[in-house]
This record gives structure tokens, C-alpha cells and sequence, in this order.
């Protein structure tokens, strides 16, 4: 949520002088999007931010396509997948596109490295187990229901308790994910009537500057692949720094949901906006109270989208033979809608206490290799009277 944020020791105007006590000169790095047009932070380093030591090799990564066998309605059961690398080499890809890529990650280890995304932002959702994000801009703690947003160029780091298993629901997007616009005013600020405000979203803590020399091992994501880079002293040797660019935590709790006497659109659920994708979070709240209403959603083909959920607790008003980490996938061309049973069965219900999060998307989503892993055949056919369960 890019407002104005400042930590540390930062001299009273950009691009001049800042020393420590002893007189030693800080250096300031400008980390900011669309060349110099668009939000960016400055940063006050201990060490020139370039001391690189090593340029290590260059790691393709390709995603191996999948689903080919049909046009169709998928199930994807996540938790099928056994844990698996860290936070990032553990990471299974199960559908993209040119706008974005939505992943699963079970980590089994802490990562030995730091981390930056050269092109895209992600937003990594924390279904279970909880941490710490460390970055440039300082620490932020983690939990169940977070959503993390990390602006591309980034460098961080991402530790896990291990006591209870971690798991993250990941998008990687091809540019800026924010709230939507129309929850803003002409200043930027939430409105009244949005389903979050500001007092919702965590920034970073300030932590100590590292000034620390050695070997620092970085990975890099570019578009090739994984870059790997060894830095001369500890990154994070920052004392300083403010502006609107940096990580941030809205957690799906604190989402207010949008209520009305008729069945309401997905569009009330909306929480963030991407380049070529929105996402919504489904929460508890009270059903439509016109004396007729029908609650559940009804059949709907969307030509411009194809539509994603992922389930992460409760019972699914719309929807049999789900389970927690599932995910199911509605791609444009056929419609879909509640199963049998659900839509008739929800009449006179009062509320649902369901948590989900939807990935929209406006170009066709593309079916990776890992998700015919854990795909449930039978879902195309679970609207049919005699598979009601």
C-alpha cells in the first residue's frame, strides 16, 4: 500500500550529504518503478550497494506446460504435494500466463541466500505457518491469512518457523499490484467506504544496519531464470530510509466484506488489482436479505476471464468435494456455477464462514506440468445429479 513512510537516519534533503558520527560518507541507492515517473524510495547504505564480489552462473528456468488433454473445469488438490525445497526452489508452478504466475510452495528448509525478482512483484499468501520477512526496509513478522506484497527489485530474505509446516500460495506479477482504484481517493488515501483502510496494512520494522564484510550469496530472478551474484558485505547495511516503495501486509481477516439484499458480484470481493488480473478474497459474512434471495452464486460464464479460487478454510457455500488447498480452475468458454444442490440449498441461509482467495484473470491461464500432478479428473463431471454429494 505505496503511502509515505520514513525509518532511520535519512538527511534532510535527497542526493546530498549523509555521515555517520566518525564523519564516513553514506551511500544512497533509489530503488523506484518506471524509470523516475512513477513511486520509488531512497535508501542510505553503509557500503556502496554494488560491491559486487562474484558473478556466479545463470540457472534457466522453464515452465513445462501441462494440461493438455482438454479444454476443461480442473480441481487441483494442493495439499497432494509433499514439501519440497525452500521458498523458492520449492516453489510448483500450476498456471500462467504473460501477466502472471501463481504457484504453490511447501518449503522443508530455510533458505541459505537472499532473494530479489528483477521484473515482477509478487504477493505470497501464508496459509499456514508463520516467519519473518527481512528486506532492506526492515522486518516484517508473518501469519496465517497474510497476504505478503513485495515490489519487484526487492532484495529480501524469508525464514519459516518449522513447527508447523509452511505453506504459501504464490503470484508473481509482470508489474504493480495495488488496492483498486476505485477504493482510492484523488491523494491516494483509502475511502470511507472501502472494505480496508490504512490502519489494516503493516509496514516494515526498522532493524539494525549490518555492517558486516564477507561473502553474501544473492539470487536474482530475471526473465532467463536464476542469477546467482555474491555480494561483499551484508545487505541489509542500511541506516536509513523513506518513500512509498516497499514490502507490505494486508491480512485477509481484516477484510471488511461488501453485503447487499441481492446476491452480490465477485468484483465487492476485489482486494487487489494487476497488471491483467484481479484478486478477491471470500471471507464470513451475512447472506442477501431480500425475502427471495438465492445466495448462492448463480451460473455465470465470464467471455473476458478465466477465474481461479483457491480454498484455504470452511465450508465452500458453492461447492462439494473441496478440501483445504484445493484449487479450482473456470477457464473462459464454458460456464460454471454452484453444484448440484447448493444453489437450491442455499436458500434461507443466513451466512457463510468460508475464507477463499480469486485469482481473475483477463488473458487465458495456461496449465503447468505440476498441476496435472495433483488434478482430480472427475471434476468436470461433479454437476451432474448423480455425483451430488
Amino acid at each position: 500500500m505505496p503511502f509515505y513512510v520514513k525509518h532511520g537516519d535519512i538527511p534532510g534533503k535527497r542526493h546530498i550529504q549523509l555521515r555517520d558520527p566518525n564523519g564516513k560518507l553514506r551511500y544512497e541507492e533509489l530503488l523506484g518503478r518506471e524509470g523516475f515517473s512513477d513511486i520509488y524510495s531512497n535508501v542510505y547504505h553503509i557500503h556502496p550497494p554494488t560491491r559486487v564480489s562474484k558473478v556466479g552462473g545463470l540457472q534457466p528456468l522453464e515452465i513445462k506446460p501441462g494440461g493438455r488433454d482438454a479444454h476443461r473445469n480442473r480441481h487441483m488438490e494442493t495439499f497432494k504435494f509433499s514439501p519440497r525445497g525452500d521458498f523458492l526452489s520449492g516453489r510448483r508452478v500450476l498456471v500462467y500466463n504473460k501477466d502472471v504466475i501463481m504457484s504453490v510452495a511447501v518449503p522443508e528448509k530455510q533458505a541459505d541466500y537472499f532473494y530479489r525478482n528483477a521484473h515482477a512483484y509478487e504477493l505470497i499468501f501464508v496459509h499456514h505457518g508463520s516467519g519473518v520477512l527481512e528486506s532492506f526496509f526492515g522486518r516484517l513478522s508473518f501469519g496465517p491469512g497474510d497476504y505478503i506484497v513485495i515490489p519487484g527489485g526487492t532484495l529480501y530474505r524469508l525464514s519459516y518457523d518449522q513447527a508447523v509446516q509452511p505453506r504459501f500460495l504464490i503470484m508473481e506479477a509482470m508489474g504493480e499490484i495495488t488496492p483498486p482504484k476505485r477504493y482510492l481517493n484523488k491523494h491516494g488515501q483509502l475511502l470511507e467506504h472501502a472494505p480496508f483502510c490504512e490502519r489494516d496494512i503493516r509496514v516494515p520494522e526498522p532493524m539494525a544496519a549490518r555492517d558486516e564484510t564477507g561473502e553474501f550469496p544473492i539470487k536474482v530472478r530475471v526473465r532467463q531464470g536464476l542469477q546467482d551474484y555474491t555480494l561483499a558485505h551484508h545487505p541489509f547495511d542500511v541506516v536509513g530510509w523513506d518513500g512509498y516503495f516497499y514490502p507490505w501486509i494486508f491480512n485477509i481477516r481484516d477484510f471488511m466484506p461488501i453485503t447487499g439484499k441481492v446476491h452480490q458480484p465477485p468484483p465487492v470481493h476485489q482486494t487487489f488489482d494487476g497488471p491483467g488480473f484481479v484478486i478477491c478474497s471470500f471471507c464470513p459474512r451475512l447472506f442477501d436479505y431480500h425475502e427471495l434471495a438465492i445466495p448462492a452464486p448463480y451460473a455465470h460464464s465470464n467471455v473476458d476471464s478465466d477465474e481461479l479460487l483457491y480454498y484455504v478454510e470452511g465450508d465452500f457455500m458453492s461447492r462439494t468435494g473441496i478440501s483445504e488447498g484445493s484449487i479450482t480452475l473456470h477457464p473462459a468458454g464454458w460456464p460454471h456455477g454452484p453444484q448440484p444442490g447448493k444453489y437450491e440449498g442455499s436458500i434461507g441461509l443466513k451466512e457463510t464462514l468460508e475464507y477463499a482467495v480469486m485469482l481473475d484473470t483477463f488473458g487465458p491461464l495456461f496449465v503447468a506440468a505440476d498441476a496435472d500432478e495433483v488434478d482430480d479428473p472427475a471434476y468436470p463431471y461433479s454437476w451432474l445429479e448423480k455425483n451430488k454429494k
